[in-house]
């Protein structure tokens, strides 16, 4: 006898490599699906990683896990974790994956779209977003329910590094990298505070500082591939906060790769800036003051995503 949930939330995690194996587990963990279906090409994969995972629910809340090699069996999630694609490696950048991850979103999108077309698509494969702007595209959806995970992840970075040199939580920090999630990204400085307090005004803490938290951020992934060979744990847990709280209908708001829509002036093309997420997906962007150097950073990073689309 199958067992009932009166509060379901399927999520399926389309790719189970590193990033998809550990976001798996980390939504497990956090206890937000119902119902996870993990699916991969290289079959074995997907049936190794649902066996492991299944042997963690006795210490988690109940969750029915499954596993396939075809996305049709995404059928009926509410939620679709896309990280398939071929992954960042030593000396690349996420630009430099475009012309392989293109293909693969050419060939599984339109797929999901048809399997799960009520679902979210919240797309973590590099390069983000000018992947998420392709979902768009390709799924016909609208674009409320067809997002990246951006900048969150930077924005952890950054907030983590303040953090060092204020001594304070970063849950307490108010401060934003937006834009590209890649190079072109930038923070914004303008409005960063503690309760309101602008960081600059903290002692101790000036431009140069500042710039080496930014500098620490933006080169995180490159130390941590050098390292490590890949990037998975601090992306797992940032997506499945954003998975929470699309769950929970919390109408949190995160810098997310989203459709800009005359956004300072810039539309047609996906990047990071303030998003409200809601059950239904992107419930509205804030357009949040950018003073005038803010202001061309977005516009560079407009420029260089526009170039690769």
């Amino acid at each position: 006898m199958e067992r009932e949930f009166p509060n379901s939330f399927k999520i399926s995690v389309i790719g189970c490599g590193s990033v998809g194996a550990t976001t798996a587990y980390s939504l497990l963990l956090g206890g937000v699906p119902t119902h996870l279906t993990l699916i991969d090409v290289r079959k074995e994969q997907a049936e190794g990683l649902d066996l492991d995972l299944e042997h963690s629910i006795p210490f988690t809340s109940y969750c029915r896990i499954k596993n396939s090699d075809n996305v049709k069996d995404c059928k009926g999630s509410d939620l679709v974790v896309i990280t398939a694609g071929k992954r960042q490696s030593q000396g690349q950048t996420r630009l430099d994956l475009i012309k392989d991850n293109k293909k693969i979103f050419a060939d599984i999108i339109p797929k999901i779209a048809k399997a799960a077309p009520k679902a979210i698509l919240l797309i973590v494969s590099n390069p983000v977003d000018v992947l998420t702007y392709e979902a768009i595209k390709l799924s016909k959806f609208p674009w409320q329910r067809v997002f990246g995970s951006g900048t969150i992840l930077d924005s952890a970075r950054f907030q983590f590094h303040l953090s060092e040199k204020l001594n304070i939580h970063p849950r307490s920090i108010d401060a934003y990298i937006l834009g590209e999630h890649g190079d072109t990204s930038f923070p914004v400085w303008s409005t960063a505070s503690i309760l309101g307090k602008p960081l600059f005004k903290f002692k101790d803490f000036n431009k140069k500082v500042g710039d080496q938290c930014y500098s620490d951020t933006k080169n995180a992934a490159y130390r941590i591939i050098h390292d490590l060979g890949y990037t998975c744990y601090s992306i797992a847990t940032a997506v499945t906060e954003i998975a929470k709280n699309i769950k929970e209908d919390s109408h949190q708001v995160f810098p997310l790769s989203v459709l800009l829509q005359n956004y300072y002036g810039h539309s047609k093309v996906c990047l990071s800036i303030p998003s409200v997420i809601c059950r239904k997906g992107i419930n509205e962007v804030i357009e949040i003051p950018l003073d005038k150097s803010e202001q061309k950073n977005l516009a560079k990073s407009v420029s260089t995503l526009k170039s690769y689309q």
